[in-house]
Formats: C-alpha cells, sequence, structure tokens
C-alpha cells in the first residue's frame, strides 16, 4: 500500500511543480496601419506646369448686341502643398489672351485653388500605389487686365473664381501627369465694349507636376 502511494505521489509532483511556476505573457506588437497621410508628408510640395486651350464663350447683353467668343492658347505655372493624401493646395499664374469679335484684352490671373484627390486610402495603405488619381476642386483669385486692339478696359483688376476637375496619371511619387477640365469665371473689368460683361471660358487642360 505503501509503495503504491509513493508511486503516485512520485508522478504527480513534475504536475505540482509546473502549476507552481507563473506564466510568462509574451507580448507581442501588431504591426500598425499606416497614416494615411503618409505620401503627403514624404513629398509635401509640387511644382508644374499647364497648357490651356480656352474657348470663351459668347454673350448678348440687352440691347441683342451679340460677342462671339474665339478659342486662345495660353500657359500657366503652379505650385503646391499636400496637406493630406486626399487634399492639397495650389497656386496658379496664368496670362492668358481673352477674345471676341470686337473685344479682347490680355490678363495676368492669379488663382488659389482647393483639390480632393480620390485617393482610395484603405487600398493605399496596402498598396501604396495608386496611379489613376481623379481629383476635383475650386479656385478664386484675381485678374490684372489689359485692353488691346481698340479695347479700353477702365477696371484693371477684377475678381475670378473657378471650378475644376480632372485625371492625373501618377507614375512615381514623383512625377505626374494632368488631364483636366477648367471653368473660369471673371467679374467685369468695365470694358468700352460691353460694359457689364463677365467673360467666361471653358478651358482644357494639360501638364505636368513634379513633387518633392
Amino acid at each position: 500500500m505503501k509503495a503504491k502511494l509513493l508511486f503516485t505521489l512520485v508522478c504527480i509532483a513534475p504536475m505540482t511543480v509546473n502549476a507552481a511556476i507563473p506564466y510568462r505573457v509574451e507580448q507581442v506588437k501588431m504591426p500598425t496601419v499606416q497614416e494615411n497621410e503618409t505620401y503627403a508628408s514624404e513629398h509635401r510640395f509640387y511644382i508644374g506646369g499647364m497648357y490651356n486651350l480656352s474657348l470663351w464663350q459668347d454673350y448678348t447683353n440687352d440691347a441683342n448686341l451679340a460677342i462671339n467668343g474665339k478659342s486662345s492658347k495660353n500657359f500657366e505655372g503652379l505650385v503646391g502643398m499636400r496637406i493630406f493624401d486626399t487634399f492639397r493646395m495650389e497656386l496658379n499664374y496664368i496670362h492668358q489672351t481673352a477674345k471676341w469679335n470686337q473685344l479682347k484684352f490680355d490678363s495676368e490671373t492669379i488663382l488659389a485653388n482647393a483639390i480632393i484627390d480620390a485617393r482610395i486610402d484603405s487600398l493605399y495603405r496596402i498598396l501604396r500605389n495608386q496611379m489613376i488619381m481623379p481629383y476635383v476642386g475650386i479656385g478664386a483669385g484675381a485678374a490684372w487686365n489689359f485692353g488691346s486692339d481698340g479695347t479700353q478696359v477702365t477696371k484693371k483688376i477684377s475678381p475670378v473664381v473657378a471650378a475644376m476637375a480632372g485625371i492625373s496619371v501618377e507614375f512615381n511619387p514623383i512625377f505626374a501627369l494632368d488631364f483636366g477640365y477648367r471653368y473660369l469665371y471673371m467679374f467685369s473689368q468695365k470694358n468700352n465694349v460691353m460694359p457689364e460683361f463677365n467673360p467666361s471660358a471653358h478651358q482644357f487642360r494639360i501638364g505636368a507636376r513634379v513633387g518633392f
């Protein structure tokens, strides 16, 4: 009987010792989700240029006097800053010529734009690359106007507003091509041909951006 009891004690002794040893919990660090501002923080600023084809709109006043808008071509320079991956601010400088039948003037325009990029955050955190980037934006600024070919401008500075949309092709985090459309509306510059005329244009744009 004593032999059986002794054998039983020997068998359960290791279990008792193991039970007395406290468990050690190993802390495992889970990988953190990448912040959606990573792209903006690594490539905060950019510069670029655009080529614009502007289709100036026709206008008829209350006396049924009409002027027909012509097309014009111009270039613009831009600088921008990414606030977030999906939001950026951009400043545009545009030298443009506006043409109608009896009316023609040049303007130096500065636009400040707020632009939203349709970057897919949930996928972007995993893939880090989204080559096709749709965007929309709005802008506001001022134009310095100078009449030409007989047009006299009495209001040299006029407000300008704009709405835009387009697609950027981001080949890498540094270089992108832009294909876009912008509606540009200029408040009256008080010219001698159509004093209350507010010029507007549909602008089709193509250009490039370089980030750093």
